[in-house]
């Protein structure tokens, strides 16, 4: 394989592991604002990509994955609100422990990453074109 196909290689498994790390960012900043059906459940609990190496022994080259979305431990949110049906005793209503402007930090550097790769593959493609060019001469 060449270093051009292994480079195209690499920016795609970015592009992939990106576009997923956004899905999740997504449905954190989606349920930022849930709340548990029942008094005392815990509402939606933020999730957080967790990214890894993988080698691609067809080609020799080592990609990057999402290898899992773990849950994050950080504690909810609480509101004070005696009305709302899942309130507790007291009074509070758990909150999920999503951050929006958090998330959208991280939406924002995950978009970053994406175009970085993007620019990989289309830097590439332009190689390749610039190279069959300059045969065909």
């Amino acid at each position: 394989m060449t270093d051009m196909n292994a480079a195209l290689q690499v920016a795609a498994s970015g592009l992939r592991a990106q576009t997923a790390r956004m899905k999740v960012i997504a449905e954190n900043i989606a349920n930022a604002n849930s709340t548990a059906p029942n008094p005392g459940a815990d509402p939606y609990q933020r999730k957080v990509s967790v990214f890894g190496q993988v080698l691609n022994r067809e080609n020799g080259t080592t990609e990057v994955k999402m290898t899992k979305v773990q849950r994050d431990t950080s504690d909810f949110r609480l509101r004070y609100d005696p009305t709302h049906p899942g309130a507790n005793a007291d009074g509070y209503v758990k909150l999920p422990n999503v951050n929006t402007l958090i998330e959208s930090i991280d939406m924002r550097e995950a978009q970053r990453a994406y175009e970085a790769n993007l620019n990989v593959v289309e830097s590439a493609r332009a190689m390749m074109t610039r190279t069959l060019d300059l045969l065909r001469r």
